[in-house]
């Protein structure tokens, strides 16, 4: 059987396993005798090794296969949970990750994991004992197996006749393996859940864990449940490589029901396996009705709205110019459809922040004690939700942020006590909506920032002089920090900054339409807030018109439009400015930003009307002058491409109704 086909499937779940066994053990390090927390962790860890050793990849079931060994006997209390065990574990999810980034990136398994499987095996000697015991009771407990094994016959009988009154049929299948069969756990793991997938396996000789465990010789049999047919159950599994149908009966054929009867049946009785111990291994509870989706297959569905809202574009402007009125109703209904599948398709690409909010607590936990520092990560609106490709560029710049925050900005605990504090650190790590933006905080409760020392930072690297530092407020004294190159870090280390500050961060930040600010206080913390668009597909936008060219500036910068009077102008320092409700404006004239050429437009332009779009970047607002308002009109971005990209005050380019392109100008690199 081709296995290809289920490597995306694998990535994805493997990934989400990891996960989910990292913050269980984080939980667990916390409480240790919660005995939830293990029996999820250990339900977590046996599935990923049925996954991995289905698809071949013997470390990964190996390694998880010991790991399972460990948590099995602290569910039993046969060893109790402690700091050297949870550290352990934690070695172990981080191997388990490297092998399936190299399998989703090489194909193969390159982490060496003997070591951690020696590390595993000598954890202790305290379950020594335990484990005689175990031996020296064994007799006792097969014969109490012995005495089950009659009950369970009976409860099977009792099963098997409720089945056929149910209409479904009941087959004992004896199943062969090939003599030069690899991995027999994993073609008896796929046997099951082609099984599954048609039926009910009630019953299965050896047990589920000794098949698992691959404690059997070439043979297993199992009895199922089906409404499927023999002619249809054969060539499923003789489908599988290595694997051969020895023998099939058929036990008892489920007798015919009628509708209404069967309905009753379905809604108030379940047939349940015989062996309840193992009963996760085929019946797992349905979380929700979700759909794995490629992003690549999104993308091309966005592709696809874009071209459509270009298209309705186009012909609203037909039936403006031709005067179509006819084409009014259509028109109109087109819009409302566009806009709807619009909608739809911006929230399948929704995706909320918890993907990536959901790593920090273990990177925090490890980069706090390599510290020796005691900090507690507090996360909220994990749900808020944020453009795909948005959320896969995010998660760079807060890894960044949350570990200079531990480095620079969390004291250890002597320090906090002195300065009266808890000697508990917090990073708070929010997330939440603002119109059409996501604001995203990370907070810390620790020493701040301190402006005399970016000063003298700043001086020191040269970046101004002391005349310009002395214009400067506290506000844009602590805006250096991002400027390139400038760290106040005292020494370089592995864990933040490595001297290059955050010039990085604020870079990658604006790439994605967003901006970053900071307010820090001296002795009570910094606070970093992002703030980001909700999507880069399609946005709303006011398309101006300066010269003979138009160009599109999102409504997300935009604060309102004004009309002013040439004489309305005055000149501060040779620059232009208007007064707008009392406070003094900048003008920028957009033909001159864009450098376009003197004889390429007429100089001497004297419109009686002049246009001034008030844009803001951050907390700083600014005019554009332009010579008409074409309107506000929905948007698709396309890139420039590889050569154009990365061109001063341009975001890209879109196409409007009339076929022409119109560039979409970036506020944040324009001024």
């Amino acid at each position: 059987m081709d296995m290809e086909q289920y490597m995306g499937i694998f990535a994805d779940e493997a990934k989400e396993h990891l996960q989910n066994l990292n913050d269980y053990i984080l939980e667990l390090e916390k409480d240790h005798d919660r005995k939830d927390l293990l029996n999820e962790i250990f339900r977590s860890a046996h599935t990923l090794k049925g996954m991995a050793g289905a698809m071949g990849f013997e470390k990964m079931a190996t390694l998880t296969h010991e790991m399972e060994n460990v948590l099995d006997e602290l569910r039993k209390g046969e060893r109790e949970v402690n700091l050297q065990i949870i550290q352990v574990l934690f070695s172990c999810l981080d191997a388990l990750e490297a092998l399936v980034n190299e399998i989703i990136t090489e194909g193969v398994e390159l982490t060496e994991v003997d070591s951690l499987i020696d590390t595993i095996k000598n954890l202790d000697s305290e379950v020594a004992a335990a484990l005689e015991e175990e031996l020296i009771n064994k007799t006792e407990e097969i014969k109490e197996e012995k005495i089950n094994e009659s009950q369970n016959l009976e409860y099977l009988e009792t099963v098997i006749e409720k089945a056929t009154e149910l209409g479904l049929n009941t087959f004992k299948i004896k199943i062969k393996f090939a003599e030069d069969c690899l991995l027999k756990s994993a073609r008896a793991f796929m046997v099951f859940r082609e099984l599954d997938s048609i039926g009910e396996i009630v019953y299965s000789n050896p047990s589920v864990q000794d098949i698992e465990d691959e404690k059997f010789d070439q043979e297993i049999e199992v009895i199922v449940l089906t409404k499927k047919s023999k002619d249809h159950i054969i060539p499923l599994i003789n489908n599988i490589t290595d694997v051969k149908i020895a023998e099939f009966e058929v036990i008892r054929e489920g007798r015919p029901v009628n509708k209404e009867k069967n309905e009753e049946i379905d809604k108030n009785d379940r047939v349940e396996p015989v062996n309840k111990a193992d009963e996760h291994n085929h019946k797992r509870p349905k979380t929700g009705q979700t759909v794995r989706v490629d992003i690549e297959r999104l993308d091309n569905l966005m592709n696809l709205v874009g071209e459509l809202v270009i298209s309705k574009t186009r012909l609203e402007q037909i039936s403006l110019t031709n005067q179509l009125g006819y084409l009014n109703e259509t028109i109109e209904q087109i819009d409302r459809i566009t806009d709807e599948l619009q909608s739809v398709v911006m929230k399948v690409r929704m995706v909320p922040v918890e993907q990536v909010f959901n790593r920090f607590p273990r990177m925090v936990r490890d980069l706090a004690k390599e510290l020796s520092k005691e900090v507690e990560l507090v996360i909220e609106g994990k749900e808020t939700e944020l453009d795909r490709t948005v959320i896969d560029e995010i998660g760079d710049p807060l890894v960044h942020l949350l570990r200079n925050a531990l480095d620079h900005g969390i004291e250890k605990p002597e320090e906090r006590l002195k300065a009266g504090k808890n000697r508990f650190g917090t990073i708070k790590l929010r997330a939440l909506h603002e119109g059409n933006n996501v604001i995203i905080k990370i907070e810390d409760d620790g020493r701040g920032i301190d402006p005399q020392l970016i000063k003298r930072k700043a001086l020191e690297k040269g970046v101004l002089s002391e005349q310009d530092l002395e214009r400067l407020d506290e506000s844009e004294i602590l805006k250096l920090i991002f400027r390139p190159g400038f760290s106040t870090a005292q020494e370089i280390t592995d864990i933040s900054g490595r001297g290059v500050g955050l010039d990085v961060v604020k870079y990658k930040i604006e790439s994605l339409g967003g901006e970053v600010e900071l307010e820090s206080r001296i002795g009570y913390g910094s606070t970093f807030t992002i703030r980001l668009p909700l999507t880069l597909a399609i946005i709303q936008a006011l398309l101006v018109k300066s010269v003979n060219e138009i160009y599109a500036i999102p409504l997300a910068v935009i604060q309102e439009t004004v009309s002013i009077r040439e004489e309305n102008i005055k000149r501060i320092q040779n620059h232009e400015v208007i007064t707008l409700r009392g406070e003094v404006l900048p003008l920028f004239r957009l033909q001159n930003l864009l450098d376009i050429p003197p004889d390429s437009y007429n100089s001497s332009d004297n419109y009686s009307e002049i246009f001034v779009v008030v844009v803001r970047k951050g907390d700083k607002r600014a005019g554009l002058i332009v010579n008409e308002l074409v309107g506000q009109q929905d948007i698709v971005i396309k890139s420039l491409g590889r050569l154009l990209n990365g061109i001063k005050g341009i975001a890209g380019a879109t196409i409007l109704g009339d076929g022409r392109v119109a560039l979409i100008l970036d506020i944040g690199t324009l001024f």
